[in-house]
């Protein structure tokens, strides 16, 4: 960290009610509990907005995890994959490419080639609906908020199982610049800043922030003599912001990665680990940048109008060796581009102590798709266009019955139309009309502890496999009821912080990833099933500079009805939900200045097909880290995988190819704060 402990408490104390900047959620391993525990320290209070309101975090009836942007900057982690370790039953599908990693929440997955995921990915408002793109370097970021559970009532479709918020830095009046570099194992080079400047006091600011990545591959092409599958990205974030007078808030944001990859993270199954021979060049060069204006006006004393414009773009090229050999007998190419244009206008305001929020959302997209496909007897190239519109209503509702009885309420009534054609063909489309409702219930039992009930409905749309045979082109959304009971609240006078919840979802249509020929994947509907699950997690201040915290996901989804031709799947698992996921760890920051930290991440086996004949093992990975604050800068060195665990994802595309886990790696990292 860049201050000490006990100066990190000083600063937590004196701005409890502001959640930037504060010690939360740092990921560690329990290694210690030996230290005496000071009353005078406790966990500060939080404020987030998962139901696009300021709430405290005990005040929302759901499992919410919290993670502040400072936090995870002392931590070293700099990706979504980072921030799901330490959630519980949060995970994403191993895919080997950049830009690519659809998410898995609560025994719900996201589907690579249906275009459509489980769980939302919201950036200061503007959503991310599919695998491709999902995505975020962490840059400049004030917090992340990851809501499990249906929200499809204020998040519409594609956020049935949850919803992973990111929060931006607003610049302000008060200036701010951090830059850090980074060397570490296989020539790793990087570089990260974050500033924002006051352009007209109390009126216009300026925010920006950068990250230059490179590193070299650790998969050996033994026929090129060279490292396949280098990576090197590019990503960048502009914020301009405008406060004309007290009421109005205006920020215009721009936002930019850059993804310049080598081969993807694969290699043949019955070749030696980490080797492949090829002689076909694999590549990725993919991009996603998003433009938005966010407005906010305040009507009246506690009434205001909220309006969020926003272009959200990916470019998805690649080029795929698939049998690893000299010759070019097989690859796949894709050259995707999803358009999305959305608006979303909000009204929220109070009526006593009742919260309450109406709005308006819409959005339209626009996608070209071309998959390629090289075989022995030739090549291939299927082209498409899939276009669609969406328009929804909502309200949400947070109303106290008496002193400690409060209930939540909303609906959401959504529309939406996919249309679909190949090249040169007829256009086909479809609509579904869908209301979203959730009621819970909650009971704060103590100042600091509060339980709940929760009843919600969830859903994913519905398409079309455009790359798949004709009998399988088209599959249903996905629907999903969930019910949940669930505590949460601080305790040791405040300084342990939990969370807990039990859960059980009744899935109908649900949509299962089938992959046919080498790269041919397509959805179908034949699959029902019932997730049921638990999930907790604490952060405990033990005092002396110790802090513990902790993340259990346990789920069972399995196949209630499952028929696939002559084929009977009932019983199995779902593909990539794993049934268990886990985080420990420990941090001691010492008065000196000096600091370290471990934490343990592990997942259980998760299967690939809906027959579980393929899949990846359970695994569990040691990260480390340790540095030291001299005034203003910082040096910290780290251990990724310091066991060099190998956890490969063996039979993808069909039983033909393993996605290699990466292998242990060491670096530097020296970071100044003006």
């Amino acid at each position: 960290m860049s201050n000490s402990y006990l100066s990190g408490i000083k600063k937590m104390e004196s701005s409890r009610t502001n959640f930037h900047g504060k010690r939360l959620w740092l990921p560690v391993l329990l290694a210690s509990l030996g230290a005496a525990a000071h009353a005078e320290i406790e966990l500060p209070a939080v404020t987030v907005t998962a139901n696009k309101q300021a709430q405290s975090l005990e005040a929302v009836a759901a499992g919410v995890s919290v993670f502040a942007g400072d936090d995870l900057e002392a931590a070293g982690i700099d990706s979504l994959e980072g921030v799901a370790r330490m959630t519980p039953g949060f995970t994403f599908q191993a895919s080997g490419q950049s830009g690519l990693q659809p998410p898995v929440m609560r025994g719900l997955t996201a589907n690579i080639m249906g275009f459509s995921s489980s769980v939302a990915l919201v950036v200061d408002g503007v959503p991310t609906l599919r695998g491709q793109g999902f995505d975020d370097n962490l840059l400049g970021i004030e917090r992340v908020e990851v809501l499990r559970g249906p929200q499809s009532t204020l998040y519409g479709r594609n956020a049935e199982a949850g919803v992973v918020g990111i929060v931006t830095r607003k610049p302000g009046n008060d200036s701010y610049a951090v830059v850090s570099a980074e060397a570490g194992s296989r020539d790793k080079r990087v570089l990260r800043f974050d500033a924002s400047h006051a352009l007209v006091k109390d009126s216009l600011y300026l925010g920006v922030a950068g990250e230059y990545f490179e590193q070299d591959g650790f998969i050996d092409n033994t026929f090129k003599g060279r490292k396949e599958d280098g990576r090197e990205r590019h990503n960048g974030r502009l914020a301009l912001r405008w406060t004309p007078d007290e009421r109005t808030d205006a920020t215009l944001r721009y936002a930019r990665r850059d993804y310049r990859d080598a081969g993807s993270l694969w290699g043949a199954v019955m070749a030696p680990r980490g080797t492949v021979r090829s002689g076909t060049d694999s590549w990725n060069d993919s991009t996603a940048h998003t433009v938005s204006l966010d407005v906010s006006h305040d009507l009246a004393p506690g009434l205001r109008l909220r309006s969020i414009t926003a272009s959200n773009e990916f470019i998805d090229r690649i080029l795929q060796d698939i049998d690893f050999m000299p010759a070019d007998v097989l690859h796949v190419s894709r050259d995707h581009h999803f358009r999305t244009l959305s608006q979303e206008f909000r009204l929220d305001g109070r009526f006593g102590q009742t919260q309450w929020l109406a709005g308006f959302y819409a959005d339209r997209d626009d996608h070209d798709l071309s998959f390629g496909q090289k075989i022995p007897l030739g090549s291939t190239t299927t082209s498409a266009t899939q276009k669609g519109s969406s328009t929804a209503f909502f309200t949400h509702w947070n109303i106290p019955l008496a002193d400690r009885w409060t209930v939540t309420a909303g609906g959401r009534i959504e529309r939406d139309e996919v249309r679909f054609a190949l090249a040169g063909g007829r256009e086909q489309s479809r609509e579904w009309t869908r209301f979203s409702p959730k009621l819970a219930l909650q009971y704060q039992w103590q100042q600091d502890a509060q339980v709940y009930a929760s009843v919600a409905d969830g859903f994913r749309a519905g398409g079309f496999n455009a790359f798949a045979p004709e009998a399988y082109r088209r599959y249903q959304p996905e629907r999903v009821r969930s019910f949940e009971l669930g505590a949460k609240g601080r305790l040791l006078d405040r300084r342990l912080r939990y969370g807990a919840s039990v859960y059980l979802m009744d899935v109908q249509d649900m949509q299962v990833q089938q992959i046919g020929l080498p790269g041919q994947m397509f959805l179908t509907n034949a699959a029902s099933a019932r997730p049921v699950g638990v999930e907790a997690e604490l952060q405990y201040l033990l005092g002396s500079g110790w802090q513990i915290q902790a993340a259990l996901g346990l789920n069972r989804t399995r196949f209630r009805e499952f028929r696939d031709g002559a084929n009977d799947w009932k019983g199995n698992h779902n593909p990539l939900a794993s049934d268990a996921t886990g985080h420990l760890g420990v941090r001691y920051d010492a008065p000196q200045g000096w600091y370290a930290q471990a934490h343990l991440n592990g997942a259980s086996k998760i299967y690939l097909d809906a027959a579980n004949k393929y899949g990846r093992a359970g695994y569990g990975v040691i990260d480390l880290m340790a540095g030291r604050t001299f005034g203003h800068t910082e040096l910290s060195a780290y251990v990724h995988n310091a066991g060099n665990r190998k956890y490969d994802t063996i039979g993808f595309l069909n039983g033909t190819t393993t996605i290699y886990s990466p292998p242990r790696e060491v670096g530097l990292r020296l970071t100044h704060r003006l």
